[in-house]
């Protein structure tokens, strides 16, 4: 999973990054100070694989990750090459999600670009800025595609499907918010649109407002109401705590959180809110040489989750032999669990479930 970090300058966008991946990216008080995208790997915390690894025995333990690529503080016209121009808006092409990072707080040290705090205004700023990135690529594909029109009634029909979408960004409407059949949908998705993928916004608060939960403050209820009308997800995130907790090891962590108050880092948030926006869930494998986390699509059926271990997997897929993570656990192993009638064979139709424990038998 990928997923690319944007917001205004000074909004404490490299201060999160640097925190959830700890990759050491610039962090100053001035625009700009992002200049190449940072990328930054982290691990999804899953409590369920040490204890497998324990289980098995296992050589190593492989949790899932999620790649950051930090992006270059945006200012209006970024799209027309103001600031640091529209490479940057190049580099979130292949992200699976956007996490927007508006900030949420005053603080009379730390400059912000339109003089105020205003979310509402900050939001429409980027979002206009990947909405004229998006009409870029729409109009050299509506050249492209008018050429083929007049002999092709297949590409007749994307020519209007791309006339309509250009209409809909120029009424300064976002493409996820465009009205599709299936078959649009599959042409929209190979565009690649910026605003045609899922947003998580991080309100980013002092650290006294997180403590106090941060619903009451007035800067993330309108950020909420503009994420409920996108159909958008949502966390509260103080970047100042996670600056200070990324210094910490995980027992440090926890007894931190807990004398503030916190039940969860802002990374275990976003981890969260990522799946769901994305539809994801992770299913295991597990043995004397590896534990791993794998992350599918909810929904995905067996062979096609054998296929993200290996394309042999799915290519010569018989069946796969699944107990439930808590039921393995409960009958403490594999033999145990199978003896009580809690190891099912399943084949090609079964749909995969979070949790579940897979060896997968298959011939090529």
């Amino acid at each position: 999973m990928k997923l690319g970090i944007v917001g205004l300058p000074n909004v404490g966008k490299s201060t999160l990054f640097n925190s959830l991946t700890k990759a050491g990216a610039e962090s100053a008080n001035y625009p700009f100070c992002t200049i190449d995208p940072n990328i930054g790997i982290v691990t999804v915390p899953d409590e369920r694989l040490k204890v497998l690894g324990n289980l098995y025995h296992s050589e190593r333990v492989v949790p899932a990750i999620i790649e950051f690529v930090d992006i270059a503080g945006l200012v209006k016209g970024a799209s027309k090459g103001e600031g640091l121009g529209n490479q940057f808006l190049s580099n979130i092409r292949e992200v699976d999600a956007i996490v927007h990072v508006v900030r949420c707080f005053e603080d009379t040290n730390i400059i912000h670009v339109e003089g105020s705090i205003d979310p509402k205004r900050d939001i429409e700023t980027i979002n206009l800025e990947l909405i004229f990135s998006d009409l870029e690529i729409l109009e050299r594909r509506i050249s492209k595609t008018a050429k083929g029109a007049k002999n092709d009634k297949e590409q007749a029909k994307e020519l209007v499907l791309l006339e309509a979408l250009k209409n809909h960004l120029e009424n300064g409407k976002m493409a996820k918010t465009f009205e599709a059949d299936e078959d649009e949908k599959k042409l929209i998705e190979s565009y690649n649109l910026l605003t045609a993928k899922p947003v998580i916004y991080a309100a980013n608060v002092k650290e006294e407002d997180l403590i106090e939960d941060g619903e009451s403050n007035d800067y993330v209820k309108a950020v909420k109401e503009i994420a409920k009308d996108e159909d958008s997800e949502v966390f509260i995130i103080s970047a100042r705590i996670e600056q200070e907790i990324a210094e910490l090891d995980d027992d440090e962590k926890k007894m931190f959180l807990e004398e503030l108050g916190i039940s969860e880092s802002g990374l275990e948030k976003l981890i969260n809110a990522s799946y769901r926006i994305l539809g994801l869930m992770s299913f295991l494998t597990a043995g004397p040489k590896e534990t791993r986390a794998w992350t599918i699509k909810i929904g995905t059926k067996a062979p096609q989750a054998a296929g993200k271990i290996h394309s042999d997997f799915e290519r010569g897929f018989i069946r796969a032999e699944i107990v439930n993570y808590d039921h393995l656990i409960q009958c403490g192993n594999y033999n145990a669990a199978k003896e009580k009638g809690l190891v099912r064979l399943e084949g090609k139709e079964y749909v995969v479930k979070d949790g579940d424990v897979i060896l997968f038998r298959f011939n090529v």
